[in-house]
């Protein structure tokens, strides 16, 4: 099996970092391959320009890169994300690339009513989105509405046609010690065996 993750933090001493190494060294030691598409070291850039908008609109990607990653990810059976919330939303870089790739034409098309979405990314089984925050997930749920669920996992990824959409959040992640990173660690390996 093919895993595909798309990989958005730009210190490579974060714990994001550790779990994308943690993700890398479980996929690899049960026989699977492992495509990284780490957006701060590709250079991505996440703005949506005036060709990118007319683009969307006739359904006809034309930014280079953003083709690349879309052919990258129709050779996958699994898509991962692996991102902080910042500010309670991902950073920029990511919603760049939900922005460009997640594409009319390219990734998905409109049903005939134009209500709904049927997803052309017919290999992947699952999607699963890894996130990072300060954040304790009782406020962020009910102070701060829970964004990332609502918009990119609900609004996006399901919204657009992608089965087995799942997340897994760290929360506190500042203030938490070796020993609970690393019990965290130890649940990315055991998920991705």
């Amino acid at each position: 099996m093919k895993f595909v993750v798309v990989y958005n933090h730009p210190y490579d001493g974060s714990f994001c970092h550790g779990i994308l190494e943690a993700l890398k060294e479980s996929i690899q030691k049960s026989g699977n391959e492992i495509d990284i598409i780490d957006l701060d070291k590709d250079n991505f850039n996440p703005v949506m320009s005036s060709q990118d908008l007319q683009a969307f609109t006739k359904h006809e990607m034309v930014d280079e890169q953003s083709k690349q990653y879309v052919e990258r990810i129709k050779q996958a059976d699994h898509l991962v994300f692996i991102f902080p919330i910042w500010w309670e939303l991902m950073p920029a870089m990511t919603k760049g690339f939900i922005d460009k790739v997640i594409f009319p034409g390219s990734t998905f098309n409109y049903t005939k009513s134009g209500y709904f979405m049927d997803a052309t990314l017919d290999n992947l089984k699952s999607t699963t989105v890894i996130t990072t925050m300060n954040t304790p997930k009782p406020i962020y749920s009910l102070i701060y509405g829970n964004a990332i669920k609502k918009a990119l996992i609900k609004g996006t990824l399901k919204k657009s046609g992608l089965k087995n959409v799942k997340w897994k959040s760290f929360n506190m992640v500042k203030n938490s010690k070796p020993e609970k990173r690393q019990t965290w660690l130890n649940q990315i390996t055991h998920l991705f065996q």
